[in-house]
């Protein structure tokens, strides 16, 4: 099976089986973001115990990238700290900016370097960032708070 292939697999099966979707009524922080290129929506909930991720709920509508992309986001960020956090949102950031230049690090990313092929399509990477995006904020608003 070619790699493409597989990874157009991996994010059709996070949209179709979505990781962590549906809203906990307890967070620390919620932000809700619109992709206003297309229409895409998520409204995240996140729960800091101290330094760490104990709970990232969300929920939203919009194409398989966006929807996928939060789904493996949430997977990945759960039970971290907000500096593994980081980290990790900027391996995803740098894979989306990569013009297709960069497979992305899989020790770090796990499955999200399935997103690699999105980084060729200029119109698609906002969709693919709306979540991370949506985490960054909550991570900001959840530390102020």
């Amino acid at each position: 099976m070619e790699l493409d292939s597989l990874y157009q697999e991996v994010i059709l099966d996070h949209y179709k089986y979505p990781q962590h979707k549906g809203l906990s009524p307890v967070f620390t922080a919620q932000v809700h973001h619109v992709n206003t290129s297309c229409g895409d929506e998520i409204t995240l909930n996140l729960i800091l115990e101290g330094n760490q991720i104990s709970s990232l709920t969300w929920d939203g509508q919009g194409c398989s990238i966006s929807q996928a992309s939060v789904s493996m986001m949430s997977e990945l960020l759960i039970g971290k700290t907000l500096d593994q956090a980081s980290l990790i949102s900027t391996n995803f950031s740098d894979l989306m900016s990569s013009k297709g230049t960069s497979s992305g690090d899989s020790l770090i990313l796990e499955d999200a370097v399935a997103f690699a092929g999105v980084s060729k399509f200029p119109g698609r990477i906002k969709c693919a960032l709306l979540g991370w995006m949506a985490f960054k904020d909550a991570a900001i608003q959840a530390q102020t708070d």
